[in-house]
């Protein structure tokens, strides 16, 4: 009997637990192996990496991901001479009695060894919003972070957009941030914000006495680790935040994934970084990370333009060759550094 490949089994994995869409598993070095040696352990070993998974159990990807997945992986085991795997069929039956769901898990395993668990909406647009999943800057924007530690350790982060809160449950993971400020204006979105925070370990506190908080966190021994950082779920809507609420922010780094998609919310994205950049008391302003996909060049030359008409300068940070979390074709994400 053949060895199995643990290289490719724990691709598969990391594909599948992330549900990436499934022409970006690797399908054609799966088809190589079985042609170089017909045998059912390496699709043994992958279904237990991914459909048994005690993730993928806890935490399932949406039922017709996985109907599709085992349906394809049942297509290459009988195109072998292999010997039939019968936990595969028995999978795909016990997937096939589940009814859908508008609500599905990603896993994604962070390079740490960490895993990031997020439940999401499994369409597009759910509830009036496009908050309700992850979005590909996202995933960008935290591979750098990643890369990053120290620009967040010990700090204060405001996330802008936080949506489900992939990047910013990942900086509380990996990166020490003293504190870390999730903010979203829609109220189905800050709920399942709050729902992800929690499955991933964390107690988010409310948004009220921003400033009463701050003022605690800033009596803290400088350069002191932050192993458990406190998580704030803050409410924030750009056109009507006070003065006051931003000065209670404290932040030294603001970060935000996918919030320039739309010319009406540039404006207000412009108005809420003047306003970090005016409200800060005798602080240095904040450091801002922006990263977008650039699916419409007009919307983010407008953005660039309203950036120079306001006197925001940028400049854009130069891209990681691979990332952790994308698998297939890669999108066109800019990650922009602004100086407020």
């Amino acid at each position: 009997m053949a060895e199995p490949c643990p290289g490719l089994a724990l691709l598969f994995q990391r594909r599948f637990l992330a549900a990436r869409p499934l022409r970006s598993l690797p399908w054609p070095e799966l088809e190589q192996s079985l042609q170089t040696a017909a045998d059912s352990a390496l699709l043994a070993d992958i279904l237990h990496k991914t459909i048994l998974h005690p993730l993928c159990v806890k935490y399932p990807p949406s039922a017709k991901y996985r109907r599709c997945f085992l349906t394809e992986l049942i297509k290459k085991l009988e195109s072998t001479a292999a010997e039939p795997l019968d936990e595969l069929y028995e999978a795909l039956a016990d997937v096939l009695k589940e009814e859908e769901s508008t609500q599905c898990y990603k896993n994604y395993l962070l390079p740490t060894g960490d895993c990031v668990s997020l439940c999401e909406s499994t369409a597009l647009i759910s509830g009036g919003t496009t908050g309700l999943l992850t979005w590909e800057a996202a995933l960008h924007l935290t591979q750098w972070a990643l890369h990053n530690p120290a620009l967040f350790r010990d700090r204060t982060i405001l996330e802008l957009g936080s949506g489900i809160g992939f990047t910013g449950i990942a900086i509380c993971k990996t990166c020490q941030p003293r504190t870390f400020i999730f903010s979203d204006c829609h109220p189905r979105v800050l709920r399942q914000l709050g729902e992800n925070i929690r499955l991933n370990g964390f107690t988010p506190e409310p948004d009220m006495a921003w400033s009463t908080q701050r003022e605690s966190q800033g009596q803290e021994v400088e350069g002191e680790s932050c192993q458990n950082p406190q998580v704030i779920v803050a409410e924030l809507d750009w056109g009507s935040v006070t003065e006051e609420q931003v000065l209670g922010l404290r932040a030294d780094v603001v970060i935000a994934a996918d919030v320039v998609y739309d010319p009406e919310i540039i404006l207000a994205l412009i108005g809420m970084l003047q306003k970090l950049s005016i409200c800060r008391a005798d602080r240095k302003a904040p450091e801002v990370f922006i990263a977008s996909t650039i699916r419409n060049p007009d919307t983010y030359q407008l953005f660039q333009a309203e950036l120079d008409k306001a006197g925001i300068r940028w400049q854009t940070i130069p891209a990681h060759s691979s990332c952790d979390f994308l698998y297939d074709v890669q999108p066109d994400v800019n990650i922009l550094q602004l100086f407020i």
